[in-house]
């Protein structure tokens, strides 16, 4: 069983993760080139019920995670952690944080080809930083947990599933009414298989760190006791 600092320990390496992977979202949303997979969900949801006048879009993304993460518990709550709710509620606003720094450099025309890259550039950090989140074993977003869940009970790899989830998610939102965009389907394409090279590589990093981390403890609590 972990000790409460090793928890502590690795939140933190999960803000870092969230922070790092909300920059790339803040670059994806400011190219303008259609949401991501899991936004566009929301979006068609939101279409769907916006008649009940207490529904905003904010609010029905909030009610999809809270199922999901509902949904979770009853299928094995050993995925739900501490840092599954970090990342449902701070995300917001790191990328109000990120979307006031990075707004004024989007004032003026941008090309075409210049928010391509962006954007790509946008999922690229996206996938770097989830994949730190994941690798933390403190919790990860409860839209990402969808695509670990079906990648660990099927035994398949994470970077297939989470293509197959992200074009599930666009696929329904878009029926619903959510839009499409070029950037969807960079999004849904590019952040799995990108994700899958990058695990392997935050998985011996998060492991170097805590290593380090628990025995800068022992030694302080060591030459405390002497």
């Amino acid at each position: 069983m972990r000790s409460v600092k090793e928890t502590v320990y690795r939140v933190i390496i999960l803000f870092v993760g969230l922070v790092i992977a909300h920059l790339g979202v803040t670059l994806f949303l400011l190219a303008d080139l259609g949401s991501d997979p899991f936004n566009v969900l929301i979006q068609g949801l939101y279409r769907t019920v916006q008649s009940v006048s207490f529904l905003t879009h904010g609010r029905v993304h909030m009610c999809i995670c809270f199922l999901i993460i509902i949904i979770l518990l009853i299928v094995d709550r050993s995925y739900v952690k501490i840092g599954t709710l970090v990342c449902m509620f701070c995300g917001g606003p790191i990328i109000d944080f990120f979307n006031m720094i990075l707004e004024p450099l989007f004032a003026g025309n941008v090309s075409l080809i210049a928010k391509i890259l962006v954007n790509v550039l946008g999922c690229v950090i996206l996938a770097y930083g989830m994949t730190i989140v994941i690798k933390s074993d403190a919790g990860t977003g409860p839209n990402d947990l969808v695509a670990i869940v079906i990648s660990d009970k099927t035994h398949k790899k994470f970077s297939i599933m989470r293509v197959i989830v992200d074009v599930c998610f666009a696929g329904v939102g878009f029926l619903l009414g959510g839009k499409l965009g070029i950037g969807t389907v960079i999004c849904a394409f590019v952040v799995g298989p990108v994700a899958g090279v990058f695990l392997p590589i935050n998985e011996k990093m998060v492991n170097i760190i805590l290593k380090k981390l628990i025995a800068e403890k022992n030694e302080k609590a060591i030459n405390y006791e002497e």
